[in-house]
């Protein structure tokens, strides 16, 4: 395959992005070279110092920049939400195409978030995959699956996105709750299918593991603790400014002093989907003191527990009890790990631990919903976590994300479709489901009411003001929307059901 990325073009690169020659940074790595890019980067070497030369000139005639796909679809008046989310799964869906750009062309048909996001996401495609769900949509639920393992197979492991610029990161690894998802539809079979491939993804997350020692505590994804445990952190190859968001960040970086330290961090934050929040801020200096890869989320772990029960299982299917029951013991030693590091009794409540400090963040955030989803608190844990969820993140339209106001959009006044469904699903399993069903009403209640003004389904939402749409980020918010779609489907389901 091979990989195409303008990033490697250098000063040219550098200087379409900083001179705003496109209307974010995010267009000109999708563009399309009308040439190799080797040619263009010769041309722009012989012409850039010529009498007249024009940079927009030159990007014009040398790339053709990436036009919005017009289905032609609009909201018609009167339209059910459940209606306009069953039209939109054909909106959405992108086919297998040869890609002469960034995208990394893919087998079968998929659903795209919608907006400006033009690729599959990974964590997104899990949410949306509740939805086709109830909508009966089973093949394209299968499809998804069968991308990401081939994007397994390709590289090791599911990238950010189908991206050449996003390689080097991966994002929340819910491949195996994708996997549980089509089981439930299709057997147990599909667990003994997709064991290699969960096998692959557990590797990638646990890489040079033999590497760890106390005088190497981080190494790729991992975290050695102090009383022995490993657990994980997000982690990017690079140490760049991600090509997607290049300006921005070298703005950023002008507030410290190593910035090779800060994009890693920033890359960890984008691995970690929740880019960009003040959970990853290491103090009140804010933005530029992200430090994400020295932080053990307590999702992510939750999230490879997961992955480790579900291997375990399917070996077990397999007939392979000897190995399953290793994974069995990996599983309950991260959970173990998992209590002991990101619990907090006096507190109540779950948080990150800053691996660095050797100590726990301060930050409140939905993150701590996730040992809830996955089984992990205890009856006493969940209740404690409930109460603090009751009291300080329930709003007028669902749970805000943090409990600060930072303009980051993984902040307050945000709410987002998947941690509406982790926190949702989590408290209900747990005992609460009174708490559970008046978070999905206030959450439904949000989503139809900017449905009925606007006849659109969003990326996020303002659950505090819920006269408004959503506000803060690194860009403008989106419509469309994959997780938005799925989660509001799969919750309706649930209500209905209890």
């Amino acid at each position: 395959m091979e990989i195409k990325n303008i990033f490697s073009l250098g000063e040219l690169f550098k200087r379409v992005q900083m001179e705003n020659i496109f209307s974010d940074n995010k267009t000109f790595v999708d563009c399309t070279p009308n040439s190799p890019l080797s040619s263009i980067q010769h041309r722009y070497e012989v012409e850039k110092n010529k009498p007249g030369f024009n940079l927009v000139d030159f990007v014009n005639e040398n790339f053709t920049e990436p036009k919005a796909i017009s289905s032609g679809f609009k909201t018609v008046e009167g339209t059910s939400i459940n209606e306009h989310i069953g039209k939109l799964w054909d909106v959405l869906t992108r086919n297998p195409e040869e890609s002469n750009n960034s995208l990394i062309s893919l087998p079968h048909s998929y659903i795209v978030p919608g907006g400006r996001f033009r690729e599959i996401f990974y964590w997104d495609s899990f949410f949306t995959m509740l939805g086709l769900r109830i909508s009966k949509r089973m093949d394209l639920v299968q499809n998804m699956i069968d991308n990401f393992s081939y994007l397994i197979d390709t590289f090791g492991y599911i990238p950010n996105g189908n991206r050449t610029y996003f390689l080097g990161r991966s994002q929340p690894p819910f491949f195996s709750c994708m996997i549980q998802l089509l089981s439930e539809e299709k057997g147990d079979e599909i667990l003994v299918k997709y064991l290699p491939l969960l096998l692959k993804e557990y590797d990638f997350w646990m890489k040079d593991k033999e590497a760890l020692s106390d005088k190497n505590g981080f190494v790729n994804h991992l975290v050695l603790l102090p009383d022995g445990s490993i657990l994980n952190h997000y982690w990017d190859e690079s140490d760049t400014p991600r090509p997607e968001a290049y300006k921005n960040e070298l703005e950023l970086a002008k507030e410290v002093n190593d910035h090779k330290e800060l994009f890693r961090n920033l890359r960890a934050a984008a691995e970690s989907g929740w880019d960009f929040s003040s959970r990853w801020y290491k103090d009140s200096a804010g933005f530029s003191s992200t430090h994400a890869a020295e932080i053990v989320p307590v999702d992510l772990n939750c999230l490879l527990l997961h992955l480790e029960q579900t291997i375990s299982h399917a070996l077990h299917l397999s007939g392979e009890k000897n190995e399953s029951g290793k994974f069995r013991e990996l599983a309950n030693k991260r959970k173990q790990a998992i209590n002991n590091y990101c619990w907090n009794t006096k507190d109540g409540f779950y948080f990150d631990f800053d691996a660095a400090e050797n100590l726990q963040k301060k930050s409140l955030t939905l993150a701590a919903t996730f040992p809830l989803y996955f089984g992990i608190a205890s009856k006493e844990q969940a209740e404690k976590v409930a109460n603090i969820i009751k009291d300080k993140f329930l709003s007028h339209g669902g749970l805000l994300t943090t409990l600060e106001n930072t303009g980051q959009q993984w902040d307050a006044p945000n709410g987002w479709a998947p941690l509406q469904w982790i926190a949702i699903k989590g408290l209900a399993k747990c005992g609460h489901k009174d708490l559970a069903r008046e978070i999905a009403k206030r959450w439904l209640q949000l989503n139809e009411n900017v449905y009925k003004n606007t006849g659109k389904l969003m990326e996020k939402y303002n659950v505090q003001d819920t006269k408004l749409k959503a506000g803060g980020g690194e860009y403008k918010t989106q419509d469309g929307f994959g997780w938005t779609n799925g989660v509001y489907l799969a919750l309706e389901d649930w209500l209905k059901k209890e």
